[in-house]
C-alpha cells in the first residue's frame, strides 16, 4: 500500500511540475495583449482630444487677432484684408489652413466709425486621426470649433487735435 502511496505522489507531483511549467512565459504575452487593448485607444484619445484643444487656440486667436487688425486698419477696404491675413496667421501658427473660415460682421455703416463694433467669428473643422475616407459617410470624420470676437473701433478715432 505505501508503495502505490508514493508512486501515486511521485506522479502527482510530476503532474503539478509540468502543469506549472505550461504556464511559464503566458504572463508576458497576457500583458502585452491587455496593454495594447487599453493603451491604443487611450493614445488615440489623447492624439484627438490634443487636436481639439489646439484648433480652440486657433480659431481663438484668429477671431482677437482678425478684430484687432480690422479695427486699427485705415479704411474700410483694407481692413477687411488685414483680418483676413491675421486670422490666416494665426490658424497656420497651428496647422490649420484650408479647413478655416473668418466671417466678419460690422453693426453700422461705416464699419470703421468711432465707437462701432465688429464681430468676428472664426472657424475650424478638426479632422479625426486616422478615419479612413470610406468611413466619411457613415460617421462623422471632423468636429466643427468656432469662436467670436467683439472688437470696437477706437472712440476717438479720426478726431486730430
Amino acid at each position: 500500500m505505501t508503495g502505490l502511496r508514493r508512486a501515486h505522489d511521485a506522479l502527482l507531483r510530476r503532474l503539478i511540475l509540468r502543469a506549472g511549467r505550461r504556464d511559464d512565459g503566458r504572463a508576458i504575452i497576457e500583458f502585452i495583449a491587455i496593454g495594447l487593448l487599453v493603451l491604443l485607444p487611450l493614445v488615440y484619445l489623447v492624439i484627438t482630444l490634443a487636436r481639439v484643444q489646439a484648433a480652440a487656440f486657433a480659431v481663438s486667436a484668429a477671431a482677437r487677432e482678425a478684430g484687432r487688425a480690422f479695427t486699427t486698419a485705415s479704411s474700410d477696404g483694407s481692413a477687411y484684408a488685414r483680418a483676413r491675413a491675421a486670422a490666416g496667421l494665426s490658424f497656420e501658427d497651428y496647422d490649420f489652413g484650408p479647413d478655416s473660415t473668418v466671417t466678419i460682421v460690422c453693426d453700422g455703416s461705416p464699419c470703421l466709425r468711432p465707437s462701432g463694433r465688429v464681430e468676428v467669428q472664426a472657424q475650424v473643422a478638426v479632422q479625426l486621426p486616422l478615419v479612413p475616407d470610406f468611413l466619411t459617410g457613415s460617421i462623422p470624420a471632423s468636429v466643427p470649433v468656432s469662436a467670436t470676437h467683439v472688437a470696437t473701433v477706437d472712440r476717438f478715432r479720426g478726431i486730430v487735435p
